[in-house]
């Protein structure tokens, strides 16, 4: 008898102790969905003070279907070989990751991978210049040439530069004015500098009288950065901006002694696209980064602590309005403005088999960021996501986007 009531007393106390063990398991489950939506938020990555608005489970879960049902539509059938991430207040609605950074090697590309943006490059450049006018060490009506004394031309201005109104012609178009030139010779941002400076190339148009879409701005830029801070550019760009927001995947590609340790650049056959003598010149282009970097970087946009409010204001307002249309460029920056009063600022990229686009909608808190290191304009489409977030006219099923 005492052996059947041992019994029972035994059994009760495992009864107790299941009961207890699934009234854990939600606990868990819901402890577990916390840390992964705290995971999921670039917010803490930010060291500025940031307090967006709260969004809902039910919000994150019906955006995440529209833009699965986006990517599954848009990149699958090219067989995309990138990144893409959408967010909105620092939460990360829908990210893939797909393709390898090197074919040859076999090596996928993952969240950690650092993929080049091409032009997206400008964007940052920009900013960087931003935070040394900030800092009062340069202005940006201050004459290129009071910084590099070799500039020739006296009346293009650090701001002409950043919202590509200078008149510059093209580096890749040097070689239609110079006899003799020497398609070997791998260019630095120097050369380009020693060039302008040794042959006087005519400028396209007077300063700031058109615009004029040209890398050499910001090869230019990139040599003012250097000057101004004595430092190389990468190690600039790391102390300005990389390093300050975490930002611990992105860096400037050095072209001598990194070319077999980045990711590659391919063509849509997946044929390796190679160098060229352009490839060492950055500023314009040559900055790698990884969609949560580029997320990072854009959150931080919205902290007066990163960058002034004023500045911000000078770098997303249009500066060229000689033509009709509903397109504009600020300081580093494109944009759309449509007659509606809707404003849309982006940024594409294309160097090579590189493309990429970056999407950074100011009212409604959500960039949008594609990069791809195989050939695709798929990546110009991901701008047209922007009708999911607020009033803008893009039809999802419609044309390309133009770069």
């Amino acid at each position: 008898m005492p052996n059947f009531k041992t019994a029972v007393f035994l059994l009760l106390i495992l009864l107790f102790q299941s009961c207890k063990k699934e009234e854990v398991k939600p606990l868990l489950a819901h402890s577990i969905e916390k840390k992964k939506h705290i995971h999921d938020s670039l917010v803490l990555t930010v060291p500025y003070s940031l307090q967006p608005t709260q969004i809902s489970e039910e919000y994150i879960v019906r955006k995440k279907l529209a833009l699965d049902n986006f990517y599954t539509k848009t990149f699958v059938p090219v067989d995309f070989s990138g990144s893409f991430l959408v967010a909105k207040n620092g939460v990360i609605l829908y990210e893939k990751y797909q393709g390898f950074e090197s074919y040859e090697k076999k090596i996928p590309i993952t969240s950690n991978t650092s993929l080049h943006v091409a032009s997206i490059s400008k964007v940052l450049t920009a900013t960087a210049i931003l935070k040394l006018v900030q800092d009062n060490h340069i202005q940006l009506d201050q004459t290129v040439q009071s910084v590099l004394p070799d500039f020739p031309y006296e009346k293009t201005t650090i701001r002409t530069l950043l919202n590509h109104r200078s008149g510059l012609q093209h580096y890749s178009r040097f070689h239609q004015s110079i006899k003799g030139w020497n398609s070997k010779k791998v260019l630095t941002n120097q050369d380009v500098l020693g060039y302008l400076n040794r042959y006087k190339l005519p400028l396209l148009f007077k300063n700031d009288t058109k615009f004029n879409y040209c890398n050499t701005n910001y090869a230019m830029l990139a040599l003012i950065i250097e000057k101004v801070t004595d430092k190389s550019y990468s190690e600039a760009m790391k102390s300005l901006i990389f390093e300050p927001l975490n930002m611990n995947k992105t860096f400037v590609f050095d072209y001598l002694n990194q070319k077999n340790d980045v990711s590659q650049s391919y063509k849509s056959t997946k044929l390796n696209y190679g160098w060229d003598q352009f490839d060492a010149i950055y500023g314009d282009k040559n900055i790698y980064t990884n969609p949560r970097d580029l997320a990072t970087f854009d959150l931080a946009t919205y902290s007066p602590e990163f960058l002034r409010k004023d500045l911000w204001d000078e770098a997303l307002k249009g500066y060229s309005y000689e033509k009709k249309g509903i397109r504009n460029y600020g300081l580093g920056i494109r944009m759309n403005e449509w007659e509606t009063g809707q404003h849309l600022h982006y940024h594409n990229g294309w160097w090579h088999g590189n493309t990429s686009s970056y999407v950074t909608i100011k009212k409604d808190t959500v960039v949008i960021i594609a990069i791809s290191n195989k050939y695709t304009q798929k990546t110009y489409q991901s701008v047209k996501l922007s009708t999911l977030f607020g009033d803008y006219p893009y039809e999802l099923d419609g044309e390309l986007i133009e770069q």
